[in-house]
């Protein structure tokens, strides 16, 4: 675990809920390796209001131009005071945090599963099965088209699948009922969402018998479980998704019962 200063290499707004942001450190230092499925605590500078640091996914990771690329989405003032920052800019982050997902061993039929801003940490996973060899499929869910992000770089690592609720683009209707589901048959599943889609995608893992990993979206307030602001309850009882998590085997979760 490193705190670092960073600089804004670019900020791109791609809707207007969400923006990529790329940052270097600022003293050069190359990054540590990370894992898919850490985060990070971002400082918000400048905000008497704001008080934690916001946690963000790791969304990619660029050792070559030593660049961090984190999706965060405008939810409040200490989102929004990240997300209106311009390049040189500097933030202050804790990196990298919680655990991550489990990478098969050998080549396994793979599908990862991802809603609205919670697709962020299965770009960078994506990338690493890619680099093992392996080539997974993507479902990407989201309300209308705006919400399907980052759709070129997930298609440079497999086949990319989408839904809508309101069908702009993709197969209309929620990632668990899309048409994949039937046609292919799948190994392991990782999923990152909003909560009703990672149960719903949990339940059909487990009745199907596939394996299945869920990177929660408590609230993270500290990222050391000190304030056990994101305490998830388990079959082992309760733990803080920030030291324990955020990845989990659904069979570590209650969400079956």
């Amino acid at each position: 675990m490193k705190v670092l200063d960073f600089i804004v290499r670019s900020n791109e707004s791609l809707n207007d809920k969400n923006n990529l942001i790329k940052v270097a450190p600022a003293n050069g230092e190359p990054l540590p390796e990370m894992s898919p499925g850490q985060f990070v605590q971002i400082l918000v500078n400048n905000s008497p209001d704001v008080f934690l640091r916001r946690p963000v996914s790791i969304n990619n990771t660029d050792l070559v131009g030593n660049e961090l690329w984190m999706l965060v989405k405008r939810v409040g003032e200490g989102t929004e005071k990240i997300c209106n920052l311009g390049t040189g800019d500097t933030m202050n982050i804790i990196f990298p945090l919680g655990n991550s997902f489990s990478i098969p061993e050998k080549e396994s039929n793979t599908l990862l599963i991802g809603g609205g801003v919670g697709t962020a940490p299965l770009l960078f996973l994506g990338k690493k099965l890619s680099e093992k060899g392996y080539k997974p499929d993507f479902l990407l869910g989201g309300r209308t088209e705006s919400d399907i992000l980052q759709l070129s770089d997930f298609r440079q690592y497999g086949d990319v699948y989408c839904t809508t609720e309101d069908g702009s683009f993709g197969e209309k209707g929620f990632v668990t009922g899309h048409s994949v589901l039937q046609k292919n048959k799948y190994d392991f599943i990782y999923t990152c969402g909003p909560k009703p889609m990672m149960v719903a995608v949990a339940k059909y893992a487990s009745s199907n018998e596939i394996d299945c990993e869920a990177s929660l979206e408590n609230l993270m307030a500290c990222g050391f479980g000190a304030c056990l602001c994101c305490i998830e309850k388990t079959v082992r009882g309760n733990v803080c998704t920030c030291t324990e998590g955020p990845v989990f085997n659904i069979k570590e979760l209650t969400w079956l019962d």
